[in-house]
This record gives structure tokens, sequence and C-alpha cells, in this order.
């Protein structure tokens, strides 16, 4: 082969693979290297090289690098030359060409296989095929012989095809053939290739192999240098590692220095601290003994305050009832007056409407005259408060820096009197007073917070008044009271009766809670409070300003159980000069809605304002409070009771007290110490206001018993106002005498000597007392003025000072402040008498200073004793020492309890209770009477207990953990910290990794996990330390075991999944190889989970069978589901909940039958038809109530029932969450059962359990199902194959939150197909889907349809069976013949279909005539038109029809459905309008999937007359013209030619003798002779005879029988023989006529030709 000529076949193979970029060169082309053309390439292939070759390039690169070191000279000495870069590179393209060239020649090789497969198919087809054509051209042959050209025409035709495929087959066998020879070919030229380069394979398997030496010692000097680079380093670390020790030896001597130093400064501190500890326990003391002294107070308080609610609370009863029957009587006498009313004929609702009219109109009258007195009394108080000013400025003239303006009211006098003259000439009277005292009481009492808000509308009605009676009191009385004081004293107290008897009544009616207030339901809930809440409460504008405009907002929300609307109806009619709302009506709000509105508030008056924002609404009216208040002054100060404690005489003391202004109003305040406010009414002037004395000894007896004065004036008159406060109830509904009595005491005490003198007392007591620099000034809004009290004792004994803080503002009351002081003058004493060491513990030291004070002038020798009972527990240092003048001496007490205590001081130390009090005294020489002072102490336990004491984990294995619990409780009544040191690492402790602290007699449970990580037994102590450094042990033990299997992981913690969806789990059991013990390994491991019962979970697969090194995938799914229990005992709630509701509707309907039957009465004769009413619904109740039969058990709700479905839903609509835990075990096999007998159990080992813990979170489903019971599963159950059936079921979002939903995917070729589209469904939105099916096979179906949601997926299990219909007609099919009927009468058939199937199945009944996709039979009509439409058995489809349109044959019923097993019946009915012979249709009856049961072809005839001849050849065609004949002409006939010219009706008989073997057989034929029967009763039977039947014999014709008779609905056959006769010529027709009469209601004619003749051949 010239390889100059041409390319060599290896180029070519390259340029046909189109990989090969680079061509191999041969012994030739290296000899020509050194040439220049041969340069020239190798350059060329160089500059091209691949980038796949860089690693090549790096790899020499390195050998250079290492040739240049010492340690690469054995190599270079090896090898003799070096290789080049070009000549590996030129080693790898060769390889990677020569692999090219091998699989070029792979592919060529099988091409050439698959060449070989395709021909010898090929052939085996022709041969197939030839064998067919054989087998054809027999049958052709064959069929031929049969003369049966049909089938011979029909196998050529097969055998020209058959022809035509061998043909195909041979071309292709031609190609196939050919594309093998190039094939081969070609791989012959690849083999001639491969052998050209056998050489060169050699070389370059050569080149790899010294390729692979030079590599392999390559990576042998990089590991040796790695080697040398890994020694440095580790010198490195060891050099940084000593580095490290010695900077850490250095930081701990630096630590341990500021550890000495933090102790010394601690030392220091200590030393410091006892002091401050000592200074905090005295002022500790101090308290302790004020409280006790408070609490004294407070217990005496609390008993009077029970003894008078006692009585309150009787009064209080008996009132009740009063009123009770107070308001019977009243309803009583409305009932007598209505009837009365009813009985004279009057109307009686009218006639009380215009009573209550006429009483409002009075009342009205009467508020009108009320107000017109107070406007007069307001006057009246203006003028006297501005003369009493003036007087106050004149008296005090002296004490005010300002000057006073008496001047400027110098007429004030004389117009008070003018004023008084018009307004009310009457004086004021005493008795005022007594309701301005009870007012006063009332109010302070209903500023508690157990005053109910009765008592603030009580203040506001009655608050005219007093203010009236107020101003009168504050008027100077007269030396000597006269009768005109009586005398208003009178009638003021019957119109203060008459006000206490309204408000007596109505607060009757409130504490009885019968206010006449209907209930508002809504849905059978009732609805409390009001259907608005708004947001604030209460609109408050406070400290407002005259002339300024205040806005609020509001928000309004609904809170009913409804869609409401508010609708705004105003203020109160006194706000409204003064604020406006601005409100738009929002329309209807949802339940949770809002709706904004603005308060505008602009006062014009500088007075305390309260009202309400009324609106309507759709449940009922409400109304929002407002209140608005002017700027007042708030004063209180931190204490009004100041004690100064025991004190030596000499020393001075100070005590600050905070008088502090809440309000926004400033004003002037002093201190008054000269006067007792009993006996004062004002004593500054500007800023003291006319206060009556009532009022003032009121307030002073308030304050006095607050601070618990001793003196006798107000001791005397504590009772009688703790009397007054508490009984307010008792004063409002007395009688009038007994309202009277309070105040009369009340001016006695105020001009009372004993108080002037009391306080004369007083004031030579307080001379020790005095106040500070500030005693007047003035405190601004919202700010706080310190006020000083000093304390300088002079003599020994009680030292007190009672004074007043009067302020300037008319409204605020004086605050009375006391103080005491005890002077003492004993030379030694204790500074703390009573020592509290708190809480102490058995075997602990307890230190505490003893401090002893010393007031003489010399030094005293003190000796501290302690009981005999306590030496051993108790010791004070030192026990005798020396005290100096004025000085004082401190002693060390030690304490230190052992646990002997309780035997040692048994009557010290209660064991019980661990309390110890024990008695010490310090002897004082030279002094009789010892210095006692007590040590308090409770002594308790330091003791930690574990329960249980030892803890056994048991087997554990490596993989999991084990968690056991035990309870630590503290016996010591201190808090004591703990923590578990030293814990190993293969426990746990938990929680807070075992510290904390425990309170006083607190259990608490530890939780130790144990996680074993080696197979052997452990045997260990947990150690828990306490704050005090005691130790307590818990011995453990475990035994750590290897299982032969392993989790993937032991612990699934599931996210929130919904109610009615799945979460699922996927993890892997693992057999692992084991080297140690390989025996054992080997064998196979059978596994199975454990599930718990009634659980969510499951487990797939749960048991198996695993070999060693297989792992198993584990899927654990968590569905949550409702508990059967839960359900039914919500079942049962439920039905408890409606028997209540049931009860409470019997009990009203009674209530309202009762008051039914009082008001109506029974003379009438409606009333007696209004009384059977109540009857009738209460019977029907009661039956309602019967009906409710609940049962007592959850067990007794049956599952599926109504109650229980209403019970699921309740707990889906109100489910929250529920968190489970469960551990599942998984028990595994030693290995397979024993071969001897594979039935038996495979030996399992307690050591191989594993344990799968699992955590599941169930919460409420945002989607539900409604419909369908709530059930998932939708059964279409059996249906029918091909028919379609649609089912529906509704979802609902119950969540607060938009779903989009959306659906998955059914089988596109199932039977299963979802109707419509899924879309974002609202919170509490409804979405029904519609689902159809429509099986095609007969089998059963299930499919899974999920409506997914972002929170969840709602699987929806759909499931149906198809079945095939099995219904059977009682007629076969084909031809069903109606016969002869008269015109415009009908008769019937009946068809009866019959349902063996399981399914009920539907029917169609349709008619061809009826059917307007089918052609009505065209082809056939043209068939008849255009062929031979002789022929008597052909006959169209449809045929004649009814003129007037209808169709001549009906069904009934058209369609329908069959039940399961049942029968229906199909009445055909034929009803022809005009004569004809042709009457014909084709009924069909198929079932819904479009099969078909049976074709039934209906034929009829129709006659006008009830004798018909039927038989005969077909003289015209079987379809007819709906048209009617044309008439040309009508002719005129007389009656005669008529009957003699009446048309006969051409009949036509042919008759065919057949001849064979020169045997002539007979022509016979046979024609019918009928009678219709009729509905009419005229219509008789009929005969008929022939004519002229002798002449028939001659010509070889007989007819049988002649003449006859037909009963009405019967028909008789006539038989036509032809006989030929002797000299009949072949080819004769021989043809006669006569004539066929039939009598019935007509006679009619037939003409029958006789047309006969032989033939030859057989039709």
């Amino acid at each position: 082969m010239d390889f100059e000529d041409r390319k060599s076949p290896f180029d070519v193979a390259s340029d046909r693979c189109g990989e090969l970029g680079v061509h191999l060169s041969t012994d030739d082309d290296e000899d020509n290297e050194e040439g220049g053309a041969g340069q020239k390439t190798f350059k060329d292939e160089e500059a091209v090289l691949s980038s796949d070759l860089k690693w090549l390039e790096e790899l020499y690169e390195e050998d250079d690098s290492d040739m240049d070191g010492d340690g690469d000279l054995a190599v270079a000495a090896v090898n003799d030359k070096k290789r080049s870069y070009a000549e590996t590179a030129r080693m790898f393209k060769l390889r990677r060409n020569l692999d090219q060239l091998d699989c070029f020649y792979r592919q060529k090789e099988h091409d050439v296989l698959k060449a070989r497969e395709e021909l010898k198919l090929c052939r085996q087809n022709v041969e197939s095929l030839l064998e067919q054509r054989d087998k054809l051209e027999k049958d052709i042959e064959q069929q031929r012989a049969e003369d049966n050209s049909v089938a011979v025409f029909r196998l050529r035709a097969q055998h020209k095809n058959l022809c035509q495929k061998l043909q195909c087959e041979e071309e292709l066998e031609a190609h196939i053939s050919t594309g093998l020879k190039q094939q081969k070919m070609e791989l012959s030229e690849v083999e001639v290739e491969l052998g050209r380069f056998s050489s060169l394979r050699q070389e370059v398997q050569e080149e790899e192999r010294v390729f692979q030496v030079h590599k392999n010692q390559k990576a042998a000097t990089r590991l040796q240098q790695e080697r040398k680079a890994s020694q440095n380093l580790q010198l490195k670390m060891q050099h940084l590692r000593d580095k490290q020790a010695a900077m850490l030896r250095k930081e701990e001597a630096e630590c341990q220095r500021k550890i000495e130093e933090g102790q010394a400064s601690r030392k220091t501190a200590a030393k410091y601290l006892k002091e401050t500890i000592k200074r905090m326990r005295q002022r500790e003391a101090e308290k302790e003994q004020e409280n006790r002294k408070l609490l004294e107070k407070r217990i005496q308080a609390v008993k009077s305050l029970k003894s008078n609610i006692a009585a309150t609370q009787e009064s209080l009863r008996v009132n009740q009832s009063r009123a009770k029957a107070n308001t019977h009587k009243k309803e009583q006498r409305q009932r007598q007056l209505r009837e009365s009313l009813q009985a004279q004929g009057i109307n009686s609702i009218k006639h009380m409407y215009q009573q209550k009219q006429l009483e409002e109109l009075k009342r009205k009258q009467e508020e009108f005259e009320d107000r017109q007195k107070s406007n007069r009394v307001e006057i009246v108080s203006k003028i006297l408060q501005e003369e009493q000013l003036v007087k106050n400025r004149k008296r005090h003239q002296a004490r005010l820096p300002k000057p006073t303006t008496t001047d400027k009211y110098p007429s004030l006098g004389r117009a008070r009197e003018k004023i008084l003259y018009y307004l009310d000439p009457s004086p004021p009277s005493a008795t005022k007073e007594s309701a301005t005292i009870q007012l006063r009481q009332f109010n302070d009492s209903s500023s508690s917070p157990s005053a109910s808000s009765d008592v603030e509308d009580l203040r506001e009605t009655m608050h005219q008044e007093v203010d009236d009676q107020s101003l009168a009191d504050s008027l100077a009385e007269p030396e000597f009271s006269g009768l005109w004081d009586q005398n208003y004293k009178m009638l003021l107290n019957e119109k203060t009766t008459l006000v206490q008897m309204e408000v007596k009544q109505e607060e009757l009616a409130v504490a009885s809670g019968k206010l006449s207030i209907p209930p508002k339901k809504v849905h059978g809930k009732e609805l409390k409070g009001p259907p608005f809440i708004s947001k604030p409460e209460v609109i408050l504008f406070k400290d407002f300003e005259v002339g300024k405009l205040y806005k609020k907002k509001i928000v309004l929300t609904n809170i009913s159980y409804v869609t409401n609307h508010c609708k705004l109806l105003g203020v109160s009619a006194h706000l409204k000069d003064f604020m406006s709302i601005n409100f738009e009506p929002p329309g209807s709000l949802s339940t949770g809605m809002s709706c904004d509105m603005q308060a505008v508030f602009q006062p014009m008056i500088n007075e305390d304002l309260e009202g309400e924002v009324h609106f309507a609404s759709a449940v009922g009216p409400f109304s929002v409070p407002v209140r608005c208040s002017i700027k007042r002054c708030d004063l209180e100060v931190d204490s009004q009771f100041i004690d100064f404690g025991s004190h030596v005489v000499g020393q001075t003391i100070s005590w600050t007290i905070t008088l502090t202004n809440k309000g926004a109003l400033p004003t002037l305040f002093s201190l008054d110490t000269r006067l007792s406010p009993e006996t004062s009414h004002a004593q500054m002037a500007s800023h003291v206001s006319a206060i009556t004395c009532q009022e003032t000894s009121s307030q002073s007896r308030t304050s006095v018993d607050q601070s618990s004065s001793v003196s006798l004036g107000t001791g005397e008159l504590q009772p009688k106002q703790e009397s007054q406060e508490i009984s307010e109830a008792q004063q409002e509904h007395s009688e009038s005498e007994s309202s009277a009595t309070g105040p009369e005491a009340i001016p006695e005490t105020c001009v009372s000597p004993d108080v002037d003198a009391q306080m004369g007392k007083s004031h030579s007591d307080s001379n020790d007392i005095r106040l500070g620099n500030v005693k007047e000034g003035e405190i601004g809004p919202f700010e706080s003025i310190p006020l000083e009290v000093v304390f300088t004792p002079t003599i020994p004994g009680g030292a007190k000072l009672d004074f007043h803080i009067k302020f300037s503002d008319l409204t605020s009351k004086p605050i009375p402040i006391q103080v005491r002081g005890v002077a003492v003058g004993v030379p030694v004493w204790v500074v703390q008498p009573n020592i509290d060491l708190k809480i102490c513990m058995f075997d602990r030291l307890y230190q505490d200073s003893i401090m002893v004070q010393s007031r003489a002038s010399t030094a005293l020798k003190l000796t501290f004793e302690v009981c005999p009972e306590m030496r051993k527990h108790m010791e004070i240092l030192p026990k005798t020492g020396f005290i100096q003048a004025q000085s004082g001496f401190n002693a060390q007490l030690k304490f230190l309890p052992r646990s002997s205590l309780s035997k040692d001081a048994n009557n010290l130390f209660d064991k019980d209770t661990g309390v110890l009090e024990v008695p010490l005294t310090v002897q004082v020489a030279g002094q009789v009477k010892p210095v006692h002072f007590t040590v308090h102490a409770v002594v308790t336990s330091s003791n930690l207990q574990f329960e249980p004491t030892e803890v056994d984990f048991g087997i554990c294995s490596i993989y999991q953990s084990v968690k056991s619990s035990v309870r630590l409780t503290n016996l010591s009544l201190l808090p004591q910290d703990f923590g578990f040191l030293g814990v190993p690492e293969f426990i746990e402790v938990q929680p807070n990794d075992g510290f904390g602290t425990l309170l006083p007699q607190e259990t608490l449970e530890i939780d130790l996990v144990f996680s074993a990580n080696k197979a052997k037994e452990y045997n260990f102590q947990l150690t828990c330390r306490s704050g005090i450094n005691r130790d307590f042990l818990l011995s453990c033990r475990a035994v750590g075991v290897h299982p032969p299997l392993a989790l993937s992981h032991s612990l699934v913690q599931f996210g929130a999944t919904a109610v009615g969806d799945h979460s699922t789990a996927i993890l892997y059991l693992i057999n692992h190889q084991n080297n140690h013990n390989q025996s054992k390994q080997q064998a196979p491991r059978l596994f199975s989970f454990t599930l718990p019962k009634d659980s969510d979970i499951s487990i797939t697969p749960s048991t198996g069978r695993l070999l060693p090194g297989e792992r198993c995938l584990v899927q654990v799914t968590f569905r949550p589901r409702l508990l059967d229990q839960d359900i039914k005992e919500e079942a049962l709630r439920l039905l408890h909940r409606a028997k209540f509701l049931c009860e409470k509707e019997l009990e009203r309907n009674r209530h309202a039958e009762q008051e039914t039957k009082k008001e109506v009465p029974l003379e009438t004769s409606k009333g007696k038809k209004a009384s059977v009413v109540p009857k009738t619904s209460t019977v029907s109740d009661v039956r309602n109530a019967d009906q409710l039969t609940e049962p007592s058990n959850p067990a007794d709700i049956q599952t599926g029932s109504e109650q229980y479905e209403e019970a699921r839903a309740s707990l889906l609509y109100s489910f929250t969450q529920r968190y489970s835990e469960y551990t599942v075990p998984c028990f595994v096999s030693d290995g397979d059962p024993p071969e001897e007998d594979r039935q038996a159990q495979p030996p399992w080992s307690p050591f191989n359990n594993l344990y799968l813990k699992l955590q599941c979170l169930a919460v409420q489903p945002p989607l539900v199902v409604i419909s369908n019971h709530g059930h998932n599963v939708i059964d279409f159950h059996q249906v029918a194959v091909g028919e379609k059936v649609i089912k529906r079921f509704t979802v609902q979002n119950i969540s607060r939150e938009s779903l989009d939903l959306r659906s998955s995917m059914l089988d596109i070729c199932g039977p299963f197909s979802l109707l419509n589209a899924l879309r974002c469904l609202r919170p509490g939105g409804k979405q029904t889907l519609v689902l159809a099916f429509s099986p095609s096979l007969e089998k059963k179906y299930c499919e899974s349809l999920e409506v997914r949601s972002q929170k969840m997926t709602l699987e929806m299990t759909v499931c149906g069976e198809g079945v095939f219909p099995a219904v059977t007609s009682s007629h076969p099919g084909g031809l069903l013949d109606f016969g002869y009927v008269l015109e415009k009468e009908s008769t019937s058939h009946v068809l009866k279909l019959k349902n063996s199937s399981a399914v009920a199945v539907g029917f169609r009944v349709p008619l061809a005539s009826l059917c307007p996709s089918q052609p009505q039979d065209g082809a056939d009509r043209v068939a008849f038109l255009l062929g031979s439409y002789r022929d008597s058995q052909v006959q169209p489809t449809v045929g004649t029809q009814n003129y007037s349109g209808l169709s001549v044959f009906s069904v009934v019923p058209v369609e329908g459905s069959i039940a399961p097993g049942q029968s229906q019946d199909i009445t055909v009915t034929f009803q022809p309008d005009h004569p004809a012979v042709n009457y014909s249709d084709r009924l069909t009856i198929e079932l819904i999937n479009k099969s078909k049961v049976c074709v039934v072809d209906l034929r009829g005839a129709a006659s006008s007359h009830n004798m018909y001849l039927f038989g005969g050849d077909r003289l015209t065609v079987p379809v007819e013209s709906l048209l009617p004949p044309l008439i040309t002409g009508q002719p005129q006939f007389t009656a005669e030619s008529e009957v003699m010219e009446k048309p006969t009706i051409p009949v036509l008989v042919t008759l065919r003798a057949s001849y064979s073997a020169g045997v002539i057989t007979p022509a016979v034929r046979e024609l019918q002779v009928g009678c219709i029967s009729s509905t009419q009763p005229s219509k008789k039977s009929g005969e008929f005879y022939w004519d002229n039947v002798a002449s028939l014999q001659q010509l070889g014709f007989i007819v049988e029988p002649t003449k006859g008779t037909v009963e009405t609905g019967h028909k008789r056959t006539l038989t036509v023989t032809w006989t030929p006769h002797c000299g009949y010529k072949p080819h004769e027709v021989v043809q006669t006529c006569l004539p066929l009469t039939l009598k019935g209601d007509e006679t009619n004619v037939y003409r029958v030709t006789l047309m006969a003749l032989v033939s030859t051949t057989s039709d």
C-alpha cells in the first residue's frame, strides 16, 4: 500500500472520529527529525500542546529544582540520559492517539456485528414472507378450483401486498449487504493500520514503564522531604509549649499575689461591714417595734369594724326585705288597678301611661323648683364666703405680709341682707347641719374600694341640698335658739327624709340585683356587658383650664358575637355646651373590628363635669363615661405619726417629713400648733376657707383615729365617728329621729371645755418637741417641701406634739401630725435588747456584737451571764469588763449550735419549729436590777437528701443515652447553693449542668443522662457539694453494651404538624462490620420496632433482616389525630350543655306561660285560645327534653354518630397544640433462627436493643373538611363502566391567615378528575372541590388527592369501583311487528329490562326517527328508489310517518335508571294517523356508557277499514311522501255510479315453479286476510270470497279457501298453488286476474293478478 500518494488509514480514522488532533510519527519521521520540515512540524506540535499536560510541565520544573540539590544524585545516576519534556509529551500524545485508534477499531467491529445481525434478521423476514407467499398461492389455486371469485380476489390482493413487502425486504437485504461489505473493508483497513503501529505501541509501553519508575522515585524523594519538614515543625511546637508553660507559671504567681492582696482587703472590708451591719440591725429593731405597735392598732380597728359591719348587714337585710314587700304591694296594686280598669271597659295601658306622664311632669316641676332653690343658695353662699374671707383677713392682718383687701368690700353686709330678702326670707336652720355631716360621712365611706358606684349617684343627688345646708351652717348662730329655728329644722328634716327614702329604694334595687334589664342574647350566647368597649374606658380631661381647647381620640371595638354597628346618639345634656363628638358611622363591624371618634372639649366654667356619650347598636344601647376635672390641690405627707423612740436627756434628734402636692394648683400652707383644730374654724387669712364646725371636728376625729391619739377629748369622739362611717347605710334608711341624733352631739363636742383643757396640756407636754425653721410658705404644683421636727428631751418621760398643716385652698383639709418621744435616764443599758441571729445552721459559728451604753459619770463593772443550758452552744467574750463613763462597751457573742441542742436546752428550743429564744443578763456592779436582753434565732439543718440514694441506669448502648431522675431535697430553712463536682465525661447532670440553688424545703428533680463510651460495667459516685462545703454522695452503676446495629439518628424532632397532616423523617438502620468479633458479625440480624399503643407514629419497615455491612432506610411518619376518648368526652360535654340549655328554655317557657295566664283573662274566647298556646309549647318542649337522652358514659357514644362528629368538629376548632414524646424500642436478634427449625423464635438479647426518641408537636389544622362528616375519604362506591359520577366536598380555612390552595396531580389516565380550580381562601372562607369518577374497566380504583397550603397538606383518599352493567331485555332484538291497526287508534307492546348488576344503571331508549344526528336512512331510500325495490324482504329503517309530524311510534319512559336487582317496563306504542302499510322505525336500548342492550326494528300498518289483505308483491316504493296527493279535479258522481264504479285495489302475486332434473315443483304463495280489533263497539267480524274461481283451475291455479269469515282480532291464510298443465311451454308466463271481496264495516274489492312462470335457477 502506497503511503505517499494518500493518507494513512490512521489519518483517515482520525479525521472520521473527529477527536485526534495529533498524528503519530513513524520511524521514518523520527529519522528525519533533523530536517527542516521535520523540525518545523515538531515545533508546531510543541506549540499546540494541550492544556491537560500542564502538570507534566510542573513535574519537570520540580525535577529540575530537585536535580539541583544533593538528594537526587542517585536518581540522576540511574537515568543515563535525562528525559526531555518534549519526549514525555510525545509519549502521552502517542498513548492518547493509540487509545483513540483502539476505540475506533472497537466501534468498527461493533458496527460490523450489528450489520450482520440486521442482515440475519432481514433474511429471516424474507424467508417468512416467501413461506406466506407460497401458502397464499396454494389458497388461490384452491379457491379458483372452488370457483370462489370473491375469495380469489381477496387472496390476490393479499398476495400482491405480500409481494410488495417481499420486494422491500429484498431491497433492504441488498442495502444491508452492501453496507456490511463496506464496513468489513473499513475494519480491515483499521486492522492494517493497527499492525503498522504495533512497534510504536511497544515503544510507548516501554516509555510509560520508565516514566512510572521515574515518578515513583520522585514520590519517595518528596516523602523524605515531608518527613524532614515534619520533624522541624515538631521541634518548633515543643519550643512553643515550653515558652507557654513558663508564661503560665508566671501568670499563676501573679494571680496568687492578687489573691493574697484581695484577702487582705476583704479582712479590712469585713471590719467596716460588721459596723455597718450593726447599725442596720439597730434600725431594724426600731422598725420592728414600730410595726408591732401599728399592728396592734390595726387589729383593734378591724375588730370594731367587723362588729359594725355585722350590724350594718343585718339592717340592710331588713331593709331589703321591706323593699321587696313594698315592691310586691306596688305590683299587686297595679295589677288590681289594671283588672278593675279592664272590667270597666277602660284601656288600662293608656290610663297607666297617662298616670306615668303626669307623675313625670310633676317630678320635673319639683326638680325645677329644687334647681331654683339651689341657685338661690349658691348666690347666698358666695356672698357669705366673701364676707367670711373679709373677716379672716381683718383678723390675721398682722401675720400676713400682704395688705388686706377689706376696704374693697364696704357694702357687703347691706348687699347680703338685700339679696337674702329677695331670694329667701326664711332664716337658715340648724337641721341642715345634720344632712351636711351625713353626706360628708357618706362621701368618706364611698371613697373606699368596697363602696359601690350607687353611692356616687346618691352623692350627686343630694349634692345641691347639702350645699344649701352647709352654707346655712356656716352662718353665725344666735346665742339663744328660738322657735323659728325649730320650725325650720322640722321642714328640712321632712325634706331630707323624703330624699333619703328615694335613695334607699334605688340602692335596694341595685343591691338586690333586680333591675329589669333584659339579657342580651346572640346566637344562643348571653352577651354580658356593653357590645362595644372603648379605649380608653373613660374619656378623661384632667386639670383643664377655662377657654382652652382639648381633643382626645377614642377607639370603639366590637366585642359582641355578631356583626354590629354603632350610631352616635349624643352626649349628656349638661355637657352639650362644652363638648362635641366627631364621629363618622363606620357601617357594619365584625367581631373584633374597631372604629375611631374624636372628643373635643372646650370648658367655659371652672367646675368638675361628668357625663356620658350615648351610642346605639344592633344589640342595644351603650355609653362611654366622660370625666372632666379642674385643677385642684392634692396634698399629702409621707408620715402623720413621728415616733422618736427613747433618747437620753440632752440629745437633739431631728426628723424630716415631706409635704407633697400631687395636684396642679398651688396653695399656701402653715403649721399651726397654738390652737387645736377642734375649736378653730379658720386661723389663717387668705388661705383658710370658711369651714363649718362639724366638718372640722369630723376631720380632727379621723386624723386622731389614724394616729392613735391618747387625748381625752379625742378618745370620746372616736367611737362615734367609727359608728357613723361604718353604718352609713343605717343612717340613710333610718327614721328622721335617728338621723338627727348625730348632729346634735357634734356641736357639743365643738364647745366642750374638756378639749380646751386637753389642748393646753398637750402644749405643755410638747416643749421638748419643736418645729423647724420652715413653718409656712407656698407649695407649687407637683412640688415637695421638707418639714423638720426637732426633739430635744430635757427631763425623763414621754413628750408629744400635735399640730396641723393648714392650707389656703378651700377644698384641702388640714393634715394632722402627731409627734411622740421618750426621754430615758438609765445609766447602763443594752442598745439592742433583742438580738436576732435570724436563721442559723447546726455546727456553724455565728457571731454578733453586744453594745452596752453608760450614762454614769464613773466606770462600772459588767458581768455577762449565760444560762447553764446554753453554755455548750453560746459564749460571750469577755465575760467581765469595765465600761467607762459616758461611753460604750462591746462584747462578742459567739453562737455554735450543736446537734445536742434539743436535749441540752429543751425548754428554750422548739424542736418542731427550730425557734430558739435565750434570755441573757448583764450584771452591773452597784446596781440591784440587772440588764436583761434576749437572743433570738431559728436553728435549722444543713443537710441535702437524695431520693433514691442509689441510681441504676441498667443496660445502655454506646449509641444511646439513658436518663434517670433523682430528687434532691433541701432540709434546711435557708436556701443552699449546690453543685456536682468531678462529673465523669460519660455522665451529664441537668438542669444548669448540675449547679443551682435550692430554696428552703424545696425539692428539685435532677436529670442524670448516662452515655456509655465503651462496652463495660460502670460503678461510680457523684459528689454534690453544698455552699458550705459539705459533700453528699450518690452511688451510680450501669452496663455499657455495643449493639450490632446502629441508627443514623436516635432523636427525631418533628416540626409543628397540623391534625390531619403528616410529617415524615428518614433515617438509616446500619449493620456495621466488626473486625474484632468476626464470627458473630457474619451472622445476619433481625430487627423489630415496637410502637406505643394508640400513638400517631408509624414506622416503615417495622421489621426486617440486615446482612453484615448493609443498611436499611427507615421511614418514620407522624400523623396527629384526635383521640377517640377525647372525642367521646367532648360529645358527652356537648350533650350535657344541650340538656342544660333545654331545661333553661323550658323554665323560661313555664315562666312566660304563668305570666300569660295571669295577664290574659279567661272569660273571653280569645283568652281561651291564647291560654292553649303555652300548653302546646310546653308539651313540645317536654318532648324535646325527653328526646335528649344522654349517655352517662363516654363509651356509650357510638363512633361515627352525629354526636361523635359534632364533638370531633368542636375539638378541631378549639384545638391549640399538643406536645408528645415517644421512645420506640428496636429489638435486635443475635442471628437467624436455627436451621433445624426455621419457625422457631431467633435468640433476642436486651444488650442489642436500640431506642429511637420522637418529639412530636401537633397544632390546629388551618384547613378542615366540613362536608362528609369531616371524613377524608371520598368513596364513589360502585359505578357502572362508562358512567360518570360527580361528588363534592368542602374545605374551610379556620386559621387567621389567608391560604393559597393547590392540589396534587391525579393520574391523567385514571378515572378520577378534579373539575374546578382552587383559589386563595381567606380566614373563615370555604371552598368546594368537585371530583368526577368515570371508570373504564371493571376493577377497584384508589388515588390520593393532596390539597396543599403554606402550613399543611390535607390528604384526601378517593376510591371507587368500576362495575360492568348487566342489563337484559325480554325482547332478544330484531323485528317487532305490530300488525294492522285502524287509523287514529293505537296498540302497545311492553319490553322488560332487568338489572342483574350490583349498581344502579341508567338507560336511554332513542328512536331512529327522533335522532337528528342520524341521516334517517337516506341511503336506504336511495336504494329503494334506484334499485330493486320490489323485493319484499327489503325494508327501510325509518318508513312512513304520520302527517301530523308526531312520531308514529312512541316510547315511555325515554330514559331512566334501574336499581340493582330491579326491573323496568318500557312501553312501545304504535299510533298511526292515516292508512299505510310501510310504517317502520328502529328502537335502540342503550346504557349510559353507550353500550347497547338490544336493537328492535318496529313495523306496523294502518287501515281505514277493519278488513285488510296482506301479502303479494310490492307494487310501490316503501317510502311515501308526507305531502297529500295532488287532486286536479273533483268529478261529480251519483250514488249508484259511486257504488258501481268504486275503484279496486290491485294486488300482484307472482308464482315461480322450479324445474330440476325433469321434475317441476309447483309454486305456492300465501295471502293473509285479517280483521282488525277496535276499541269501538260498532266494529264486527268480516268475511271474504273469491269470484271466478272456476276459470283458475283451467290455468293450473288452486285457491283455498274460496270464502270464509274472520273474527275480530284474527286473520286467516289464503293459499294459492300453481301447477303447470301438460301443454305448458317453457318460458311462458301464465297470467290471470280475479277479484277478492272483503266485507267488514265497508266492502273492498281487491283485484288480484296471478302471474306464474317456471324458473330453472334457484333464487
